[in-house]
């Protein structure tokens, strides 16, 4: 095998490093469920590292390839007549005759309008009027040029005729006969008779007993205070503790006598009154009278007022007053100019001049021999490299801790002389948990693929403290 040069040192580098490291995943938890505990336990959530195995596996370090030598090509030199220009065809131009002739043209067609008035000087008629006279049944369409048109008005007209209108219509007319009385004296009660209800009040004794308010029970709680967060760890850590139950002293009155009522007879009262009595009632008598009319003159259109057009060349309408509105068919001749046109007699056009290809002798290297290639194969490199494996995934799970329920001076102090001994910086030896301590307990949990998060029993028995 030959040897491996810098760069590919560096390449097999990196594919072990790939095959070894693990995925940058989050943890599997699996503390959705609280641990069985007695009260005094605490569990915190701590990070149990990945498990790994190491493996041996055959890297290609250098693929396979081919290498090719070039064997060049053979040449002789000879003389060639060679051509240096083609021949061609040159293009001359022959330029167009012309000659001058005279033409009438139309500048401003002829065109037909309708005029408001005989005169030429008159203003058009406005289209709304022209569609008003179109409407009225003259066909503009088959009027010649000339013809003229006038407006004539009918007024409306009117009858008297005589109208029979109601002026008092039928009607009731109403009399009233008055009611008859007469005096009488007469008992009248003016409050009945009733039962009015009194309250007899209860009565009590004064006791004293004792009530339960809460009863005892145990419950997870955050542990605080001992044990400080360190990076890439939960810090979440839980206690079951007891809480006892507790009572109150009451005072609390109890009934000896319930409250009741009575009921007292209240008798009704009477007085002697003076009182109008009903002889005989009212009564009311109708009268019909009848309606009354009134004849009237009443002026009545007989015919709505009316305008339309006549023909000026016809007879003036039997009926109907002119308004003085009349239209007239105009033309206008079209207006023609003279003008001088140079036109094409002959138009350009161009000939074709031939020009002759040219020669020239020159030397030329003519191909005797093609240039070859020559193939060499190149084997692959293989080199053997051991690779870890991840057999387990990294976890969140419940561990039994220490935490300030269960831990003491005593057992700080043991703990930071065992960090001390087994080579990592506690901080100072003062039975104190602080972040120097628990840096170097993560410190030590990390170099013993321990689990992470807390001072579980676990790491403990490892450096040797006893509780």
């Amino acid at each position: 095998m030959e040897s491996l040069n810098k760069f590919q040192r560096s390449c097999l580098a990196a594919a072990v490093l790939a095959l070894s490291s693990g995925a940058g995943a989050e943890p599997v938890d699996a503390t959705t469920t609280l641990p069985n505990a007695k009260p005094g336990e605490c569990y915190a959530k701590v990070v149990i590292p990945a498990q790994y195995n190491t493996e041996n596996v055959d890297v290609v370090v250098r693929e396979a390839s081919v290498r090719f030598e070039t064997i060049p090509a053979e040449y002789d030199e000879v003389e060639e007549k060679v051509l240096v220009k083609e021949a061609a065809k040159k293009i001359v131009p022959v330029p167009a005759e012309y000659e001058v002739a005279s033409e009438t043209i139309e500048v401003v067609p002829a065109r037909k309008e309708w005029l408001a008035g005989h005169k030429r000087s008159a203003v058009p008629a406005s289209p709304m009027l022209m569609a008003a006279i179109g409407q009225s049944g003259i066909k503009l369409d088959e009027l010649e040029v000339g013809s003229c048109l006038s407006e004539y008005y009918v007024p409306p007209q009117y009858k008297n005729e005589d109208v029979r209108v109601l002026k008092t219509a039928a009607f009731d007319k109403i009399e009233v006969e008055p009611a008859a009385y007469e005096w009488v004296e007469e008992k009248v009660l003016v409050k009945e008779a009733s039962k009015k209800v009194v309250e007899v009040p209860a009565e009590f004794d004064t006791v004293t007993e004792q009530v339960l308010v809460k009863p005892a029970t145990t419950a997870w709680k955050t542990g605080r205070g001992l044990v400080e967060r360190i990076d890439n760890t939960t810090g979440e850590i839980v206690c079951l503790v007891e809480i006892p139950a507790q009572y109150k002293t009451v005072e609390r009155k109890v009934i000896k006598t319930p409250a009741t009522t009575k009921e007292i007879e209240i008798p009704a009262e009477y007085k002697v009154q003076r009182v109008q009595k009903l002889m005989k009632p009212a009564q009311e008598r109708r009268v019909k009278v009848e309606p009354t009319y009134e004849t009237l003159s009443k002026t009545v259109k007989v015919a709505d007022e009316k305008f339309f057009w006549h023909p000026d060349w016809e007879d003036k309408p039997a009926s109907g007053k002119a308004t003085g509105n009349t239209v007239c068919l105009r033309e206008t001749p079209a207006k023609m100019e003279t003008i001088e046109q140079r036109k094409v007699k002959t138009p350009a056009s161009i000939k074709e001049v031939e020009i002759p290809a040219e020669y020239k002798s020159v030397k030329v290297r003519k191909l005797v021999k093609q240039a070859e290639q020559k193939k060499i194969e190149i084997p692959a490199v293989i080199e053997t490299v051991a690779k870890r494996v991840k057999v387990a995934d990294e976890r969140l799970e419940w561990r039994k801790v220490l935490c300030e329920t269960n831990m003491t001076k005593d057992i700080m102090t043991s703990l930071q002389n065992a960090l001390k001994a087994a080579g990592y910086n506690p901080g100072p030896v003062d039975g104190e948990i602080g972040a120097q301590t628990m840096r170097a307990v993560d410190d030590y949990q990390r170099a013993k693929g321990l689990e992470r998060g807390g001072l579980t029993l676990t790491t403990l028995e490892s450096l040797g403290v006893k509780l």
